[in-house]
């Protein structure tokens, strides 16, 4: 029996298996979040992480200088938008990665034809918000790419406009579907755009934190430099409580958007906290969530998303350790 990576070329339906294994192959966390969503925008929040998920591998891969990320990066922004054939980028991908260790992530990009195909049949205004995403991430990334260092980034405004450029533009995104979904989230929203990015940038800032001992090994560092472990955090608190703000205006009848935003949420407080409670960080696996602690929030989600008390008392409770770091700032 074909698996759906085997079979995804020959049926619309096919390509949507194939999203949707792919998914729970190159990421636990979002197989997790994005089902929660209204079967109408979970298809293109799925495609999007996907397209998103590849710029991602290439920045991750250590073996391939700057230049060639930045050739590559162009490559695959050219053939989202069209301007090129899809095989112009997947062929010199795979080629430069053929020492790359994590096959899941190779098979999307070998499917990187899928991928777009779904988006295809996304509606348009749909498709150009994912564009948008797309390229500003890309041709941010390249961007950094040539910035690489391991010292880290020159100041907290670079340090910002990086977390923009790989996460709140996501944020954005996220913010454009779900208002095109819910006209009450639209409006409720107006005037608190900017919600949206800290959303995203809590989370970048989280995986930043969390993978800095595995960055350091390799080279390089993302975070701003004469800026102290504390700094950060007091930084990243902000974030989450402007993160919770942005939860907060989602309508509570919209339970799957409310979940979705809730868990990967709840997730990055929980992550944040074992940080904070550690004098330093060799692995990031030392401050892993275990799968136990992830799937007993999950069931969680169900009885707090739509209670904002519950969301609230949440945070006091698992962002006590973070608070005392907002002073920092």
């Amino acid at each position: 029996m074909n698996s759906p990576k085997a079979s995804a070329n020959e049926h619309p339906n096919a390509d949507l298996a194939y999203q949707k294994a792919i998914l729970g192959s190159v990421s636990r966390t979002f197989a997790l979040t994005i089902p929660l969503l209204p079967v109408a925008i979970e298809k293109v929040i799925g495609n999007t992480y996907l397209l998103c998920r590849i710029v991602d591998t290439i920045e991750d891969a250590a073996e391939l200088n700057a230049e060639v990320k930045q050739t590559l990066s162009q490559l695959f922004l050219d053939a989202v938008l069209g301007k090129v054939p899809v095989d112009a980028f997947v062929t010199p991908c795979l080629a430069a990665l053929h020492h790359y260790g994590n096959q899941d992530e190779l098979d999307l990009i070998a499917h990187t034809p899928t991928v777009l195909r779904i988006l295809r049949t996304c509606p348009n205004d749909d498709q150009v918000a994912v564009s948008r995403c797309v390229s500003i991430m890309s041709e941010g990334m390249s961007h950094f790419h040539g910035r690489q260092n391991p010292a880290g980034l020159k100041d907290l405004a670079e340090f910002e406009e990086y977390c923009y450029v790989v996460a709140g533009v996501v944020g954005e995104l996220l913010t454009t579907v779900f208002s095109k979904h819910s006209p009450a989230f639209a409006k409720s929203l107006a005037g608190h755009e900017a919600l949206a990015l800290a959303f995203g940038q809590a989370l970048q800032m989280t995986n930043i934190l969390k993978d800095s001992p595995e960055d350091k090994a390799r080279g390089v560092s993302w975070k701003p430099v004469n800026m102290s472990q504390a700094q950060l955090m007091g930084i990243a608190y902000q974030k989450l409580e402007d993160s919770l703000k942005y939860i907060k205006l989602i309508p509570k009848k919209e339970v799957g958007m409310r979940r979705f935003c809730f868990l990967a949420f709840g997730l990055a407080v929980m992550t944040l906290a074992k940080i904070a409670s550690r004098t330093e960080l060799n692995d990031r696996d030392e401050v892993k969530l275990s799968r136990n602690t992830v799937m007993v929030f999950y069931a969680f989600t169900k009885i707090a998303a739509a209670n904002n008390t519950l969301v609230q008392l949440f945070f006091q409770a698992f962002g006590k350790s973070l608070k005392k770091y907002s002073a920092t700032n």
